[in-house]
């Protein structure tokens, strides 16, 4: 008899709405475009000058099927002095994320702040390990607030959308 009565238990919660719970989960986190360039070797090694380092990203995201998003992160990273370039490293890191019941309205904030917050770490350790390896100090990115860039991209774009009205507005301040 207990054995029915949590049977008929998750039943009626099933029934209840627990299958229209936003779940999410990530199936696979991977390497789809990996590039390191360390084109002045050996010389860059005796290099006196401190190098600059230029830290570019993009977050991208496209559905792969039903409730399937592929959300990439794209790092190119150029370190050089006026010596010339130390070193170039290209990385394109992709998940493979399963969304259902994710109302509309947090799907994209989800895909691209949540998503890439939680694949950075692993970004943050391939671009160190990498630098690492090739001889040069390993460089540790500081974390990143996707949340915070999303919601300045998503501010942008409202204003563009606007005609520039709040762009004519500040300017007239």
């Amino acid at each position: 008899m207990a054995e029915e009565t949590g049977a008929n238990g998750a039943g009626e919660q099933a029934m209840g709405g627990a299958d229209s719970l936003p779940q999410v989960a990530v199936l696979v986190q991977y390497v789809k475009d990996y590039s390191f360039e360390n084109p002045n070797a050996p010389a860059v090694y005796q290099w006196q000058n401190q190098p600059q380092t230029d830290v570019q990203f993009n977050v991208g995201s496209q559905p792969v099927g039903d409730d399937l998003f592929e959300v990439a992160i794209k790092v190119d990273i150029t370190s050089s002095t006026s010596d010339g370039v130390a070193f170039k490293l290209e990385l394109l890191y992709g998940g493979l994320f399963a969304l259902r019941n994710v109302p509309s309205n947090q799907l994209d904030p989800f895909l691209h702040a949540e998503a890439p917050r939680l694949l950075f770490p692993f970004v943050r350790k391939l671009i160190a390990d990498a630098t690492m390896e090739a001889g040069f100090p390993p460089l540790r990115l500081d974390p990143i607030d996707f949340a915070g860039l999303y919601m300045q991209r998503a501010a942008q774009t409202q204003a563009e959308a606007l005609g520039g009205q709040a762009g004519d507005v500040t300017g007239q301040a």
